[in-house]
């Protein structure tokens, strides 16, 4: 049986779907990782044990779901000096706002990471913005903060840069220039369906231009076709560090990658901030589930 960090972790992908249908909003782990260690392995046990526990999940008393999480995050915690705490930035530590440069780390988030940043090995902010933007949004020092979903980390990115130029230019109300990558907004459109259906037509055009297209929360990201994402960059990170237990928390799309790239650690915690807009695959793939960045603050101040 898969627990949390008690073996490299690859774990049964359709299992783990099956299993995130049954998650509980708030600071809730996967099904297996309240599981114990049992060596009787027998089909009927097995199955005995599963519809017991699916017949009693509604009814399970919310401190014992809470000691649930204490006990994924006490191996954690227990050796901060050999972990990472890997951090998305909007939607994570900062609230969704209508427009980026509204968004905001709330004080005591701030204080938070600090705090853990003093703690752990490493503390790092992979975020889709740029590293300089994110770091001055969190306003943490001590912390490593990657931007552009992994792409300043990947010198190939760099010469795509001018390909990505026009469509900076687009006539779009929300535009976001992040130099390897243009962003497409459409949070305030008066018909959002509308503005997507628009946009189907820019990234029909970034293909044609060897871009790749990304869909997020009510956003269009075009993007050059490099092997770097948010998993290679936390790959990179926790290699050069050569660290084998951490946590990553993030919402969106992107943050799958990111799930991805704790593959075969010694122990992974993959946290999902969750929302109405957030992808279901990124709730399915999760160890904890989080309804909100006030949520995720509250977990964080148990590492």
């Amino acid at each position: 049986m898969e627990r949390v960090g008690d073996s490299p972790d690859g774990g049964d992908q359709a299992d783990r779907r099956e299993r995130g249908r049954h998650r509980r909003p708030l600071l809730v782990p996967r099904d297996e990782d309240q599981e114990r260690d049992d060596h009787d392995t027998t089909p009927d046990a097995e199955q005995r044990t599963e519809e017991t526990r699916e017949e009693s999940d509604e009814d399970e008393p919310h401190d014992r779901i809470l000691r649930s999480v204490d006990d994924v995050l006490t191996r954690l915690r227990s050796k901060p000096e050999k972990a990472a705490v890997l951090l998305d930035v909007d939607g994570t530590l900062a609230p969704i706002v209508a427009r980026p440069e509204l968004a905001a780390v709330p004080e005591e988030t701030r204080a938070e990471v600090e705090r853990l940043a003093a703690r752990y090995a490493l503390v790092a902010c992979v975020s889709g913005r740029t590293g300089e933007e994110a770091a001055r949004l969190v306003g943490v020092g001590g912390v490593v903060y990657v931007g552009v979903h992994g792409l300043e980390l990947a010198p190939e990115a760099e010469r795509w840069r001018e390909t990505l130029r026009p469509f900076a230019s687009e006539q779009w109300p929300w535009v976001e220039d992040k130099g390897l990558t243009v962003a497409f907004h459409w949070r305030e459109a008066e018909d959002e369906e509308g503005a997507r259906r628009s946009l189907e037509a820019v990234a029909d055009r970034a293909r044609v231009a060897g871009l790749e297209a990304r869909w997020g929360r009510k956003v269009l990201e075009l993007r050059p076709p490099v092997t770097a994402d948010k998993g290679t960059a936390v790959q990179a990170l926790l290699s050069e560090r050569r660290l084998s237990r951490a946590l990553y928390a993030g919402d969106d799309t992107t943050d799958l990658d990111a799930f991805r790239g704790l593959d075969g650690l010694e122990l992974a915690v993959r946290v999902a901030v969750a929302s109405s807009e957030g992808p279901p695959a990124l709730r399915e793939a999760a160890n904890l589930v989080v309804a909100s960045p006030a949520e995720l603050l509250d977990l964080l101040r148990a590492l």
